[in-house]
């Protein structure tokens, strides 16, 4: 299995995207597209990034009736992103319905993950506010399981979680998680939390880097070191 880096290229604009990636002259790193920008500028942004070569990580988290998520995931494989994701939240109907959408008439498609919880998310949260009362953990666990049987490939977690996550689904089930932040760097908005070592060793497949490198004085040199410290 290939571990990764992942930017999250959270810009408004395509402008801004490429005035960002331009910095990077010797290496294409993996990207994630979020909504912001996918809703910004569309499938063509999709186009122009794999164009450059770059992999992609569409992450519009799709959490719908089944039949209207498995149409869009239909529309999404012809993009040719490498990774997808919907909301394990939607159960494993719709997720079925995902992975069948996804899927070309040639049997090929991109890997698809699921959100267990957003990692702004915390106990408090899920206990007050989504009246959710069982531990955090165990209901990570239990969406990732949920989602290994759908035929999902893997799923998004906190970094906290993700050697659960592999112990209850299977080694080769993907966990990708983001919430990475240097030890040295500011936490944001998010609250589970790890730096890029530590990350890799509880066992993240990918981890997927935001502002730390996006926000950096010098993010060519920020990725670089957000890749040494997870790859090793």
């Amino acid at each position: 299995m290939n571990r990764d880096v992942i930017i999250a290229c959270d810009f408004s604009s395509a402008a801004a995207t490429f005035e960002f990636l331009d910095k990077f002259t010797d290496v294409r790193p993996f990207v994630k597209i979020g909504m912001e920008l996918f809703y910004a500028e569309g499938p063509q942004i999709v186009k122009e990034l794999k164009a450059r070569g770059h992999k992609i990580f569409l992450d519009l988290k799709l959490h719908d009736i089944p039949n209207t998520v498995r149409k869009s995931m239909a529309v999404l494989s012809a993009l040719d992103v490498d990774i997808v994701n919907c909301h394990a939240a939607g159960a494993k109907a719709m997720m079925r319905a995902a992975v069948e959408g996804l899927t070309r008439p040639d049997g090929t498609r991109p890997l698809i993950i699921a959100v267990t919880q957003l990692t702004s998310t915390d106990q408090e949260t899920m206990d007050r506010e989504l009246l959710i009362h069982h531990p955090i953990n165990e209901v990570v666990m239990k969406y990732a399981k949920n989602a290994a049987e759908a035929g999902l490939d893997g799923v998004v977690c906190s970094p906290w979680e993700a050697n659960d996550v592999h112990s209850a689904c299977g080694e080769g089930f993907l966990t990708v998680t983001p919430g990475i932040r240097f030890a040295d760097g500011d936490a944001g908005d998010q609250k589970r939390i790890m730096t890029p070592d530590a990350a890799a060793k509880a066992g993240s497949d990918y981890i997927v880097v935001g502002r730390p490198i996006t926000a950096a004085a010098d993010p060519v040199a920020a990725y670089k070191r957000c890749v040494r410290e997870f790859l090793g």
